[in-house]
């Protein structure tokens, strides 16, 4: 069983989950209706992508 033979200290422990953090997620803005939508995705609001409409929407 891999045991430490020191103990690490908490400098060095808290040093590598410095980079344990979350990043917002890329949002645009929607060509078709300026609604903000996730990259890469049918527009929630319009249902269009790449300037087609995919998904009809209740309007």
């Amino acid at each position: 069983m891999a045991v430490p033979k020191r103990k690490m200290s908490k400098a060095r422990r808290d040093s590598r989950r410095a980079n344990w953090k979350l990043t917002a997620p890329g949002v645009i803005e929607c060509p078709q209706c300026h609604q903000m939508k996730m990259p890469h995705r049918v527009c929630p609001e319009c249902g269009y992508y790449k300037g087609k409409e995919v998904v009809k929407t209740a309007e």
